[in-house]
């Protein structure tokens, strides 16, 4: 039996989905992978082959809506299952989900399923009458969806906004899942640095996961508390949505933000931080660098959006804070510094948290139970 799983981005292939594909094989598939980026000698495609994994490269633009290149992509995609005729067929995020699945339903494949990961900053605005882009995207995933078993949600958000707008019909099943889950024993318990309250964000330097919001709170509360410090993680992408370098090199230069850059490993960088900050208003599904954190028993601000809010129980493993609000957020990361008892106290909540809700392997065995691989 053969597994092709569609990604359009190589490296989450061994940093997002890794447990899943160790469970597919565990279970005795085959298992194929394909994104754009894969060529023969590539470092991402050899830790992917030494996995055992049949590695396939395919062109595939991340962004953008060019037409032909897309019906490139559907057509690559085609001729790649009538090649490899696999059993199963699952993509996500935007393109591998609506070209994945229209090319599996071409190509006959039998089990076909979908993963939502999040809408991103397309369906950032859920109010009032969708942009062009907006309305686009909703046809193209109503098309490929249609021609699925089963679409895999990472928060009831999501779930709710496609069956309300139709997105997903009725005759078409749809299974809510805690995120991708995190790997409890990699990410263990590290203790709470002792002396000034450092806090962290980790994410794609994207204005909607809050990173000029981090950077306006951390100045204010820096004017207040100048023994606290903001650490920030991540690079910037050619996302429409990406800030400038201009705007990080100045946070850097006037010495609001402790900037990391990408790591490859965030383990330590989470380990040095007291507590952990997602301002996003992204439309997340649910954002993993919150689960690692939760996982390593940091608490946890974040906001009362969709992916984000299932994370936290405020008051409890961290604090809510509403969208776009920089008052509200300066006013959670304030609280931390004028009460430091909580870092403790909500980050033992939140690895507890993590262990019963976000076990990747508990997520996993959802996930095969649903396609039928028990």
């Amino acid at each position: 039996m053969k597994f092709l799983l569609i990604a359009s981005f190589a490296e989450s292939l061994t940093g997002f989905r890794g447990p899943l594909i160790a469970a597919l094989q565990a279970k005795g598939l085959q298992v194929h992978v394909t994104a754009p980026g894969l060529a023969a000698g590539e470092r991402t495609r050899l830790e992917l082959e030494q996995q055992g994994l049949v590695v396939h490269d395919i062109p595939m633009q991340r962004t953008g809506m060019n037409p032909l290149a897309d019906l490139q992509t559907v057509w690559a995609l085609w001729r790649l299952m009538r090649n490899i005729k696999p059993d199963y067929v699952m993509g996500y995020t935007i393109k591998p989900v609506i070209y994945g699945s229209v090319a599996a339903w071409l190509a006959r494949v039998p089990q076909r399923f979908a993963l939502i990961t999040g809408l991103g900053h397309t369906f950032q605005s859920t109010e009032g009458r969708p942009g062009r882009l907006e309305s686009l995207v909703q046809r193209l995933y109503a098309v490929a969806l249609s021609r699925v078993r089963t679409v895999f949600f990472q928060n009831p958000d999501d779930e709710a906004l496609f069956r309300s707008r139709s997105i997903l019909t009725s005759s078409i099943s749809s299974c809510v899942v805690n995120g991708s889950g995190v790997d409890v024993a990699s990410f263990a318990t590290a203790p709470i640095p002792v002396g000034r309250i450092r806090f962290l964000l980790i994410a794609r330097l994207l204005a909607g996961k809050g990173v000029r919001l981090y950077a306006e709170a951390a100045r204010r509360v820096r004017q207040r508390h100048p023994t606290a410090s903001f650490a920030l993680v991540g690079w910037i992408d050619d996302n429409p949505d990406a800030i400038k370098q201009e705007e990080l090199d100045a946070w850097v230069a006037e010495g609001t933000i402790d900037y990391l850059g990408r790591l490859a490993d965030v383990r330590p960088s989470i380990e040095g931080c007291a507590v952990y900050v997602l301002p996003s208003y992204y439309r997340e599904g649910t954002p993993r660098t919150v689960l690692e954190a939760m996982a390593m028993g940091r608490p946890i601000i974040t906001t009362d959006a969709p992916g984000c809010r299932e994370t936290v129980i405020d008051g409890d493993n961290g604090f809510l804070v509403p969208v776009k609000s920089v008052d509200a957020l300066e006013q959670a990361m304030l609280k931390f510094i004028e009460a430091p008892e909580l870092v403790e106290r909500m980050g033992q909540r939140a690895r507890q948290i993590a262990e019963e809700k976000y076990d990747v392997h508990k997520v996993n065995a959802v996930m095969l139970r649903e396609m039928g691989i028990a």
